[in-house]
């Protein structure tokens, strides 16, 4: 009978874990549908002031004759110095999630220091940070509550303190790596230039139909201005595609922990029925023996 408690006991454990997975499973889907709207309405801004960057950034291409000469878009061919941010979740129960995205990070690190590149490592979530501070890796600068809750103006002070350094020649390149949403059943490790401005992204030498209008002494202000905003939204909006994809993974782990607590409840049952036989076929094998003994 100790045997049969001993399951039952368990059952009814795996069956608080089923309901505790399914009821995480849920908020996180609630959470992602919220979180995929405000992305939704953040990708057509980004989009909005990709194309007016665009747009100023070519007619200054066209009218200067050394080309388009702005401190954030050049590209330093060999650089001695990289910043490297990377965000990651505040906390776990979210699959491969976390540890995917520290994975590119490691592999960075360690293809700029075949380069003999200095990396300088800036981290937003509690995850990475822990991860990193646990292997004595030095960061720079941390964060820890913001890919949580993404908000701007904490975003654009972050960035705002990598883009000077960037701007004093302390570093030369700025990348962001992040797990990005792709859809509610899988995410993508996405890593892009920050600084200089990547102008593969930008079709500066595409034909311009826009009838904005600008002095030529504004130009310069007018495009600082701009990559300063496109920077500052470039992080947030990555900070929201990041907290999307980590409801969508948490939904999916979750969703597979309730399905295996479900099968284990299973065998778990079957297990007990099977000991409750037994302990009932030997009470009857000792009743039968004991009325024979009488005889």
């Amino acid at each position: 009978m100790a045997n049969l408690k001993e399951i039952k006991r368990k059952i009814g454990s795996v069956k608080n874990t089923q309901k505790t997975t399914n009821a995480m499973k849920l908020v996180s889907s609630a959470k992602l549908r919220r979180t995929e709207e405000l992305a939704k309405r953040s990708r057509v801004y980004a989009a909005k002031l990709t194309e007016l960057l665009n747009e100023i950034a070519q007619k200054m291409q066209k009218t200067s004759e050394e080309g388009l000469d702005n401190v954030y878009f050049r590209e330093v061919k060999n650089p001695k110095v990289v910043d490297i941010i990377f965000i990651t979740a505040d906390k776990g129960l979210c699959g491969g999630f976390n540890a995917q995205t520290i994975k590119r990070v490691n592999q960075l690190i360690e293809s700029y220091k075949a380069e003999n590149v200095k990396i300088r490592l800036r981290a937003i979530g509690r995850k990475g940070i822990d991860y990193f501070k646990f292997n004595n890796v030095e960061l720079n600068d941390e964060v820890i509550g913001l890919s949580a809750a993404p908000d701007y103006a904490q975003a654009a002070e972050f960035i705002s303190e990598v883009s000077q350094a960037y701007v004093n020649g302390e570093t030369d390149k700025i990348i962001m790596v992040h797990n990005g949403y792709v859809n509610m059943i899988s995410q993508e490790i996405r890593e892009d230039q920050v600084l200089p401005v990547d102008t593969s992204k930008l079709e500066l030498s595409a034909v311009s139909t826009s009838e904005l209008e600008v002095e030529p002494d504004d130009d310069d202000t007018l495009l600082d201005a701009l990559v300063k905003r496109y920077v500052e939204y470039s992080i947030y909006y990555a900070l929201i595609d990041s907290l999307a994809a980590e409801h969508s993974a948490r939904m999916q782990a979750m969703d597979a922990a309730t399905k295996n607590a479900k099968e284990m409840v299973k065998t778990l049952t079957v297990a007990y029925n099977k000991a409750r036989q037994e302990a009932i076929t030997t009470e009857l094998i000792e009743i039968i023996s004991g009325m024979e003994s009488m005889k």
